[in-house]
């Protein structure tokens, strides 16, 4: 996903997670961070033995900010679901058949039911990564077949969420 940081535009992906221990990477950049987050956005970080305090608050669809050291920082996410589903389809017609989980994350909330029609737009799932949570949309009117998954399960990256009945 993309992060704008300030007037700074990141390339980050989760690469892995396992309990407190994450495996990012920035730019290309990989950082083995330990992360405990409390339930009011309240976070300790320890990345090569130096430990920092933040606060995640988020405002709006993907923006959020952040506050360590008494300093605030301005970070706007790209919809991933949205940038993922970009780069997997080869044209603009073509129907979505799927949603699959472009990162590891939980799934939060399941917002629809297997032979739900859905509108374009409409929200179909909530998935948390590092407690920041997307909700992933319907491309355009279908109706749902089949859902893989159950609220509460633990999904990686490329895993099958929904899947759409084609006309």
């Amino acid at each position: 996903m993309r992060a704008k940081i300030e007037n700074r535009i990141r390339d980050v992906e989760l690469i892995s997670k396992d309990g407190n221990k994450v495996e990012i990477s920035v730019d290309g950049k990989i950082y083995d961070i330990d992360v405990v987050m409390s339930e009011s956005g309240f976070c300790s970080i320890i990345h090569e033995g130096r430990s920092y305090n933040a606060e995640a608050v988020s405002h709006s669809d993907g923006k959020y900010t952040i506050t360590t050291n008494f300093r605030h920082f301005d970070i706007e996410l790209s919809n991933p679901q949205k940038k993922y589903l970009r780069g997997r389809q080869s044209s603009t017609d073509e129907v979505q058949e799927t949603i699959i989980s472009p990162m590891p994350g939980k799934v939060i909330k399941i917002l629809v039911y297997e032979n739900m029609e859905v509108k374009q737009g409409d929200p179909l799932i909530v998935v948390e990564a590092m407690k920041m949570q997307s909700t992933y949309t319907a491309a355009q009117d279908a109706i749902v077949e089949k859902i893989h998954i159950e609220e509460g399960d633990s999904v990686v990256r490329d895993q099958l969420l929904i899947t759409f009945k084609t006309n």
